[in-house]
């Protein structure tokens, strides 16, 4: 792959948010984060249109979920827009299988167009998630910014023989959506529980990850952690 030197912005981001990746990470960071915003031109891709809120919402969230998976885990990224997380967690874990799911099919023709620029071999499914997730085997399914969490399930229901957890990206809103997920039964069979908590940056407000599985399936359970890797 080419070699694109990065910004002193995103370098300078990056150092602020006490991001330390290996060199040929944050060109590939930077090298996607040219291709993102020029698509973003024609398509509504992200409004994360520069490097500070670049790093500080997309980057962030995606190092931690990276933290989160295992060596050769399968994941999907479910309504992946412009590549978030599902791009990010490919540069930043090129041990784990990641592939993406995206409906609209715009977006999904400007995420291929993307992948092969970058040389990621990361497929990428034009159709809805349970539709995907029927006709193949994952291990983790992963959301950000796609839909409350009671919409998410409600898609993600009569699958879960196909993908063994969930792990959802969510904001400070995420017990009122637990509630709403609990008023209309969605969580009757399921197991959820915290497994991240960090800052947002520019808040007072704190970012989490919600690991979700069928009651009864053997899934080892994190211990929730900050950012640092410290325990709560």
């Amino acid at each position: 792959m080419t070699s694109i030197q990065p910004s002193a912005h995103l370098l300078e981001a990056l150092r602020r948010h006490e991001l330390d990746l290996p060199q040929e990470q944050v060109e590939q960071i930077e090298h996607y984060a040219q291709l993102l915003w020029k698509r973003n031109e024609t398509l509504n891709l992200t409004r994360h249109t520069d490097y500070e809120t670049f790093v500080a919402r997309d980057v962030l969230d995606s190092v931690q979920l990276s933290r989160l998976l295992t060596m050769g885990e399968r994941v999907l990224d479910i309504g992946s827009g412009g590549g978030v997380p599902g791009v990010l967690l490919s540069i930043l874990r090129p041990d784990v299988q990641v592939a993406l799911c995206e409906c609209v099919k715009k977006k999904a023709e400007a995420l291929a167009g993307m992948l092969a620029e970058l040389e990621l071999d990361v497929p990428v499914f034009a159709d809805r998630s349970e539709d995907v997730v029927s006709a193949a085997d994952f291990d983790t399914v992963v959301a950000r910014a796609v839909g409350p969490m009671a919409k998410i399930l409600t898609w993600m229901q009569d699958t879960w023989d196909r993908f063994d957890r969930m792990l959802l990206i969510k904001g400070p809103n995420w017990p009122n959506e637990r509630g709403e997920a609990r008023h209309r039964g969605l969580l009757k069979q399921l197991e959820l529980r915290c497994v991240a908590s960090y800052e947002m940056p520019g808040t007072e407000s704190q970012s989490v990850i919600l690991m979700i599985w069928p009651k009864g399936r053997d899934v080892q359970v994190p211990d929730i952690q900050d950012l640092k890797g410290g325990q709560e």
